[in-house]
């Protein structure tokens, strides 16, 4: 059914959330046994307050999560959604995520709502470098300004321009899969809301219920995303003669 969706949309998106890189291997923030929060508390690390009053612990957090990173990469799942945006398949992916796997995997048209783990930017004058530079000792500017990961903090807003982008897709799109997000966090929560509302088809493919199954026309739980992405794939070629 989905891929006959997106073989007839005029303008597919794709949401991704934690779900979709804990196939990679990577931990998410809010899995009951295996998240972070089981061995941080990142409304305490990964906020504001810790980034001007407990540096030290700040820092030790995001090498934690930087080295994490660096030992991951993109799974199937992000390559099918690469192919399928080269080949019209899918327009955007806006993504909850901060790791970079879908333009690793080769994504052009990314929406990150919430920044990115892969670069780190100078407060005072905000140069942008590598996030490798944690790994290296390296936390401050060469103007003298201290160094932090490009991701929006606990007590931040999200980036204006990405959330604009974000609602203007969930306004224009006519198919909206929802992949690996527990829809918990606003405002990504309400861009299902918003497609819906416009007359969009929802999938929704999440390991565990969320609570906007409701408003959807295709649920699919216990089911890894890759695996789903590759009968999705596997239909779509088939129909496509390829």
């Amino acid at each position: 059914m989905i891929a006959s969706w997106l073989m007839s949309s005029r303008h597919a998106v794709v949401l991704t959330g934690a779900g979709m890189s804990t196939e990679s291997g990577l931990p998410d923030f809010r899995s009951e046994k295996t998240g972070l929060w089981t061995r941080f508390n990142p409304q305490q690390l990964a906020s504001t307050y810790a980034l001007e009053h407990h540096r030290q612990a700040f820092i030790e957090f995001y090498q934690y999560r930087i080295r994490t990173l660096q030992a991951c990469r993109p799974h199937e799942g992000h390559m099918i959604l690469a192919d399928w945006q080269r080949h019209g398949l899918i327009q955007e992916i806006v993504t909850q995520n901060v790791d970079g796997f879908h333009q690793q995997a080769g994504s052009r048209h990314v929406i990150e709502l919430h920044g990115s783990l892969r670069t780190v930017h100078c407060q005072r004058c905000g140069n942008t470098f590598n996030s490798i530079v944690y790994l290296e000792q390296r936390f401050t500017c060469e103007c003298g300004g201290f160094l932090r990961p490009s991701v929006v903090l606990f007590g931040e807003m999200l980036p204006e321009q990405a959330l604009e982008q974000a609602w203007q897709a969930a306004q224009t799109t006519d198919v909206l899969i929802v992949l690996g997000s527990s829809l918990q966090v606003s405002p990504a929560n309400q861009l299902p809301l918003v497609a819906k509302r416009n007359g969009a088809k929802i999938a929704i493919v999440n390991w565990e219920p969320t609570e906007l199954d409701g408003i959807a026309d295709v649920v699919i739980h216990k089911r890894k995303i890759g695996d789903v992405l590759r009968e999705i794939n596997k239909e779509w070629k088939a129909r496509d003669g390829r």
